[in-house]
């Protein structure tokens, strides 16, 4: 709760993932469309994903599989759709284990690091320090993709902009989303990675060349 927590400083505010520019494009002018435009980023695209990375990345860990570990790491940092994104998921990644070390630095962490052999995106970050602390995954999963839909919904609120009470709504309505999109991603293997939001996709590249922005995604 606390490495998932808002007030975790890994910088998950500064970032939309693209939907600044679907706000400006008005592919979100509300809370339903809002919901919709979250709701298929979890189920189809990168919350899916990261939840794949996550585990795969979790049960190598315990496994001590260090060949895994490089392998999934890698492709985790490659499977990044956009130069925003991947600036987003690489310096929160960063930030989750340089905080986890300074703070939370459990016996193995550090191999477990030095196996990945560069970019550490967030996922994978969450997975090795909650492996090396023997947090169980399923409640990982579920509790990084609730992390990561609530910034989601932060980002949206304050683009819309929405109130508290909107925003409570969209996130009680896509928690169904989030248990069930969990719940894939812990039986999927690296086979069954794949992402079906070209909207949102194109959302993150266009947002690098937007005039005016209040997000660094």
């Amino acid at each position: 709760m606390t490495w998932l927590s808002p007030s975790f400083p890994v910088g998950a505010f500064s970032y939309s993932s693209g939907i600044e520019w679907a706000v400006e494009a008005g592919d979100i002018v509300d809370a339903a469309s809002l919901r919709d435009w979250l709701g298929a980023m979890l189920a189809d695209g990168p919350g899916f994903c990261d939840g794949v990375f996550l585990a795969q990345v979790h049960r190598a860990a315990l496994a001590g599989d260090s060949t895994a570990l490089s392998e999934i790491s890698e492709l985790a940092a490659a499977f990044v759709p956009s130069r925003e994104r991947h600036l987003e998921t690489a310096a929160q990644g960063r930030a989750f284990i340089d905080i986890a070390r300074a703070a939370w630095n459990g016996e193995g962490l550090d191999h477990l690091v030095s196996c990945c052999n560069g970019i550490i995106v967030y996922p994978v970050a969450v997975g090795l320090v909650s492996a090396a602390h023997a947090v169980p995954l399923a409640l990982t999963v579920h509790g990084f993709l609730h992390a990561l839909t609530s910034n989601w919904i932060s980002a949206g609120a304050r683009l819309i902009p929405l109130g508290q009470t909107d925003s409570q709504r969209v996130l009680a309505a896509l928690e169904p989303v989030v248990a069930a999109t969990a719940m894939r991603a812990l039986d999927a293997s690296l086979d069954d990675l794949g992402s079906a939001t070209f909207r949102a996709d194109l959302a993150s590249m266009r947002h690098e060349t937007q005039y005016t922005r209040l997000f660094r995604s």
